[in-house]
């Protein structure tokens, strides 16, 4: 007999996500997770000092919060410890001139902010969302991805869909530079590109950003109180409650179309389905048998660099007062700094202006910090894994590894420009913990050459050509960041093959739609 219905390796938020839902669909699940934490890049450490949270990787919810596994778990959640925080000043960008530009939650304060344009932008996108938005949450290759097609064709008629299909193509450099006449509103929307594996030149990110514009507008920056690890931690107690089982120290050797076998030795079996929320180069180069070739094709994308403070005081920015209101500031010259740093990166060379995401967690939550005291989240996204120069031609790279002082020497040339828009910035810290793109990668198995997007998102590895979610083998399934939707805090593929697990078979949709 199995030992369970499912069995789901990698407690990452996709897995917790299907294995959830699945639970909640009457299954028996079995969740088996490698680190001695829940949540895969979800973690809430003090890595600093006692008493400050840090979101050790991912940090801000919006795309759970907006997504379909929030909507069909979020009561049951909440009844298992999960709050959402809010705010009406999710995101700015603060220029190296000293001014600054924001990103708010209505539609007027935006024109406000961004111009004239922001309307008919709006007015533009709101008719066709379902199509936009159902892209993300549609499995593409499939029968609903067919109907999703057949929808588009429907209202545009062919010509039109064909037009509509390649508008989501669209760079957002055209995108932005034919939209928005307002530099500023470049500088705040640009960067965002960047939370999607993409840069301002890639096919697709014009499409993304729109799409994020709106989603910011709509849904604001939420976290859970407590920390990111609320959400994982809520999952878990969930799972359990409906009868499965949830372990971590548990690394899994092998998958087949039966089960799992474990490096402890063990053997368990599932009925229906394995589910592995990994890596392509794990599955089918490390999980599965026979599939090597097919690991050595996939490509991983830029590096990440994070580093966390923790301050004696909350940091005062110079200009806006909204600066220090706001869930998350981006440090940029604009829509060229942000192309520059990107193609710097690409080339192997560590940007010499890169786009400094600064999180500010405590706008939200006072309960991450001591009272009185500062805590800053900082994001990189512009890094090579392989380092062969510095763009500033200032620091010595040595052979090209992130060793510890390349680490804390490239730490150094970021926090020295956010001080000049936080002044009282390095006189209040009281610890400094920086990762490299080597300590992510070492933190979690996921996490290749420090890439947090689950690899590449050039087009020929993106949408349609994704990681797909049905492997070759019988019952096994394959999730995560390297898998449609792609990557983002979101559970959207744990969400589309649980779905697609628990809908009946063909027969029995058959069966009931002659009944009705």
């Amino acid at each position: 007999m199995a030992d369970h219905d499912a069995i789901v390796v990698g407690s990452g938020v996709n897995g917790l996500a299907c294995a959830a839902l699945l639970a909640k669909g009457g299954w028996n699940v079995c969740v088996l997770e490698r680190n001695d934490w829940f949540g895969g890049a979800i973690k809430t450490a003090e890595i600093t000092a006692p008493g400050f949270k840090h979101d050790v990787f991912s940090a801000w919810h919006p795309l759970w919060v907006g997504g379909p596994a929030h909507a069909q778990l979020g009561d049951d959640l909440a009844r298992h410890g999960l709050e959402y925080l809010n705010t009406d000043f999710p995101t700015a960008t603060a220029f190296p001139d000293g001014e600054s530009a924001f990103l708010l939650r209505t539609a007027e304060g935006n024109a406000a902010e961004l111009g004239e344009e922001w309307g008919p932008m709006l007015a533009g996108f709101f008719p066709n969302a379902d199509l936009a938005f159902g892209i993300l949450g549609t499995e593409l290759w499939s029968r609903h991805g067919a109907g999703l097609a057949l929808k588009a064709i429907r209202r545009f008629g062919r010509a039109g869909a064909r037009d509509f299909g390649g508008q989501l193509l669209i760079s957002a450099r055209d995108w932005l530079e034919t939209t928005f006449a307002s530099p500023k509103a470049h500088g705040v929307l640009a960067p965002w590109v960047l939370h999607t594996g993409l840069g301002p030149e890639a096919a697709g990110s014009g499409y993304m950003a729109q799409v994020i514009a709106v989603a910011v507008q709509e849904g604001g920056m939420p976290i859970p109180r407590g920390g990111g690890a609320k959400l994982a931690e809520a999952l878990v107690s969930y799972i359990r409650a409906q009868g499965g089982t949830c372990e971590t120290g548990v690394r899994v050797e092998r998958v087949s179309s039966g089960g799992v076998r474990t490096a402890d030795g063990r053997r368990l079996l599932a009925e229906r389905a394995v589910i592995c929320n990994v890596t392509p180069t794990q599955l089918y180069g490390e999980l599965l048998d026979g599939f090597q070739e097919s690991a050595k094709r996939f490509r991983y994308g830029r590096s990440e660099l994070q580093i966390h403070f923790a301050l004696n005081e909350l940091p005062k920015w110079e200009g806006d007062e909204r600066l220090g209101k706001s869930a998350i500031v981006h440090l940029t010259p604009g829509l060229d700094g942000v192309s520059r740093a990107v193609n710097e990166a690409e080339r192997g060379l560590l940007p010499a202006e890169a786009t400094v995401v600064v999180g500010q967690p405590l706008t939200m939550d006072e309960s991450r910090a001591p009272e009185g005291k500062g805590l800053l989240w900082i994001q990189l996204q512009e890094l090579p894994w392989h380092v062969k120069g510095d763009a500033a031609g200032e620091l010595d790279v040595g052979d090209g590894t992130w060793t510890e002082e390349l680490r804390e020497r490239y730490a150094d040339r970021i926090q020295a420009r956010l001080a000049k828009h936080i002044p009282n910035l390095e006189s209040s810290i009281i610890k400094r913990t920086t990762l490299s793109p080597a300590d992510l990668q070492a933190a979690n198995v996921n996490l290749i050459h420090g890439d947090p997007y689950g690899g590449s998102l050039a087009l020929d590895q993106n949408f349609l050509w994704r990681a797909q979610h049905k492997t070759p083998v019988e019952n096994v399934w394959h999730i995560g960041a390297s898998t449609h939707p792609g990557p983002g805090l979101g559970g959207g593929s744990g969400a589309l093959v649980a779905n697609q697990l628990l809908e009946p078979p063909l027969r029995k949709r058959i069966a009931a739609r002659f009944m009705h």
